[in-house]
Parts: structure tokens; sequence; C-alpha cells
């Protein structure tokens, strides 16, 4: 951006734009390097926003996923004597 800055100063504040030839030309590839910077700018926050938002849903079935697991050891080690016959059977399963 500094570049183009400068480029701009020093052909604005000489005669070096009718030297060069960088009339409406040099508007034109600015507008067109100004565009295709733009969409690719766009593009990449748009594929960054995605990723973010795809790693929020894996963190939270992880965190689903995790609970359903400690749930599960809850429910079936416990120390009720009605239902001893299920946490011997679930402990010789691991």
């Amino acid at each position: 951006a500094a570049l183009s800055v400068v480029l701009h100063w020093v052909f604005s504040s000489s005669d070096l734009e009718e030297a060069a030839g960088a009339g409406d030309v040099g508007a034109s590839v600015l507008g067109g390097f100004t565009f295709i910077l733009g969409f690719l700018i766009v593009f990449r926050s748009q594929q960054a926003y995605a990723r973010w938002w795809e790693g929020g849903t894996l963190l939270q079935q992880l965190r689903g996923e995790w609970f359903n697991a400690f749930s599960n050891v809850l429910a079936f080690c416990n120390t009720s004597a009605d239902r001893q016959d299920e946490v011997l059977f679930f402990e010789n399963q691991l």
C-alpha cells in the first residue's frame, strides 16, 4: 500500500505521467488490481469464518460426546444394591 501511495505521489507531482503514458491506463490497472485484491480478501475472510464455525461446531460435538460418556459411567458405576448385576456386567465389558 505504501508503494502505491509513493508511486501515485511521484506520478502526480511530476510530468512522468505523460512521459510514461500512465494516464487512464494506470487508473484502469489500479482499478483491476484493487478489485482482485478486494475479492481475495473477502474470499479469505469467508474461508476463515467458515473454518472458525466448523471448529466451534466440532468443539460442541466433542463436549457432548464427553458428557455422554461421563453420564454413562456415572449411571452404570453406582453402588446401589438393586443394580449390582448391571454394574458387574458393565465393568467386565471394559
